[in-house]
């Protein structure tokens, strides 16, 4: 069953956009709870208690406990308006469930054993395709998250649905393909053990050149290119 967060809101008195505002001068945050063929209740929250809320993950899959005047509902957040410079709630609507409403709703991926994928151990690079998946499930039940396993992956593998172990009474809305999550990719800059070999080889063929060459030129008392008289110059600017 999901976690229940339970809160108290205070019930106002009228509807509208004048009260709204009014509800808003006086510190607090209005809102509906409606749904499950039941009048709907209007309320005022406090913002300190919902701004808690949306700091967390998960807003509107979480399981919500509303009292009002000693009434409860068990309810879920389905749309948020915020303010558009300050970002402050205006307006939350919460939708009220029974025990036989399924809900659509938003469930976060976690990746987890990342240190486990020897594809990211070479320099790959987790490429999340999807970080939520919609389900469809019932209210009180809602996963309040997926997890993906990463380890063994290399880089070229993909993480499908159909990889991911899901709870019995929760199934993704998009049921007609076996969609990709999550891939590991190759970064730019990672070359292939062949390409990293031919380099190596290329560079200690190089070094070796260089080596003899010094030798060489010790041997014959070869003076390189430019630097002839140089010792003299030196001589005579110390004099």
């Amino acid at each position: 069953m999901a976690n229940v967060t339970t809160f108290s809101a205070e019930l106002r008195e009228r509807a509208g956009k004048g009260a709204a505002r009014a509800t808003r001068r006086g510190g607090r945050v209005p809102a509906v709870i409606y749904g499950d063929k039941q009048k709907s209740v209007m309320i005022s929250l406090d913002p300190g208690d919902l701004m808690q809320q949306l700091r967390g993950p998960g807003f509107f899959s979480h399981v919500f406990e509303i009292s009002v005047n000693g009434d409860k509902h068990r309810v879920l957040a389905r749309d948020l308006q915020l303010h558009p410079v300050s970002e402050r709630p205006l307006h939350v609507d919460f939708m009220r469930f029974g025990a036989d409403t399924k809900v659509n709703v938003d469930v976060q991926v976690i990746f987890e054993n990342e240190e486990e994928s020897p594809g990211l151990k070479r320099g790959g690079v987790l490429n999340v395709v999807r970080h939520a998946i919609e389900f469809v499930c019932p209210a009180d039940r809602i996963p309040e998250s997926i997890t993906v396993d990463l380890t063994g992956l290399e880089i070229g593998d993909s993480v499908h649905i159909s990889d991911i172990s899901l709870p019995d009474d929760a199934e993704p809305t998009i049921s007609d393909r076996d969609f990709t999550v999550a891939t590991i990719a190759a970064p730019s800059v990672l070359k292939t053990p062949e390409e990293e070999a031919a380099e190596a080889a290329e560079a200690e063929a190089l070094l070796l050149e260089g080596e003899e060459g010094e030798i060489v030129e010790g041997e014959e008392g070869a003076t390189p290119e430019g630097e002839e008289g140089k010792g003299e110059a030196d001589a005579e600017s110390k004099d």
